[in-house]
């Protein structure tokens, strides 16, 4: 049984942490609705580094460039430090925000804004952005020609994403929408952001729970993680398919669904 919950909670991981529905949510709302524990705020973020790892496993040909010429592109972009500057200015917002919150009100999240009613509520106000963003205008910013400022706003609104319920995936790819970016950057953009948010985030949870994490065992986390891995890779294959060519209607639905269903079992 202990096993089969780790399953499950790296399943959630994976398939929620980059499709914008919201990981933590999921987490919290599912193993409720099937009567296992929440896996809480620290095991959480602790099974989010098998998305991290996703990430880097996905990308890995491109990053060593050992195919084609779009890898050579990519590579090009990866490497530039201007881009790396990028990530890091975008960054900086939840490394304030999140570490302010740490460090002064620790259990604020988990005693105000972890609640179903709430997470149902920004399920909906959710939606209403993702909405906004879909049906802006379409940008011409992108990974090569945006400046500074474009990474500090989608970085400003990815410190919203430690509000359970918000997905750090859906806050960045709408706000980079309505911001002006062209949609297949506006999704690379998000994943390469997240990387470094999501390790800093899983670290500190590791290390100021590690005594609670360690008595559940390390099998069992191994496993989460693992699982949380593959179906991070699907999830980020899946959405770099479907989104260029459909954008975030079939998620907005899902996201009203998603808040209709909670209220209903509150």
């Amino acid at each position: 049984m202990e096993y089969f919950k780790f399953i499950l909670y790296g399943l959630i991981q994976g398939f929620t942490e980059f499709i914008p529905v919201s990981s933590t949510a999921h987490l919290k709302i599912i193993s409720l609705l099937l009567g296992i524990d929440d896996p809480g705020t620290s095991l959480s973020a602790t099974i989010q580094l098998g998305s991290v790892l996703a990430v880097a496993w996905y990308f890995k040909n491109d990053i060593f460039n050992f195919k084609s010429h779009f890898s050579k592109k990519l590579l090009a972009n990866l490497l530039h430090k201007r881009l790396l500057r990028s990530i890091l200015i975008g960054t900086i917002p939840i490394v304030l925000l999140g570490g302010s919150i740490k460090l002064y009100v620790p259990n604020f999240f988990d005693n105000v804004l972890r609640s179903n009613l709430s997470i149902a509520l920004v399920s909906f106000l959710m939606a209403f952005l993702m909405y906004l963003a879909d049906s802006s205008r379409r940008g011409s910013i992108n990974i090569k020609n945006h400046n500074y400022s474009d990474s500090f706003l989608i970085g400003f609104f990815q410190a919203f994403a430690i509000i359970p319920g918000v997905s750090r995936s859906g806050i960045t790819i709408s706000s980079a929408l309505l911001s002006g970016w062209e949609r297949s950057d506006a999704v690379k953009f998000s994943f390469l952001l997240g990387m470094p948010a999501i390790s800093l985030v899983a670290i500190v949870e590791f290390i100021s729970s590690f005594n609670d994490l360690f008595s559940l065992g390390f099998l069992p986390l191994f496993v989460g993680l693992l699982t949380s891995f593959f179906s991070s890779l699907l999830a980020i294959d899946f959405l770099l398919r479907y989104f260029s060519s459909n954008g975030l209607k079939i998620f907005i639905i899902y996201r009203v669904i998603f808040g209709v269903v909670i209220l209903l079992n509150l």
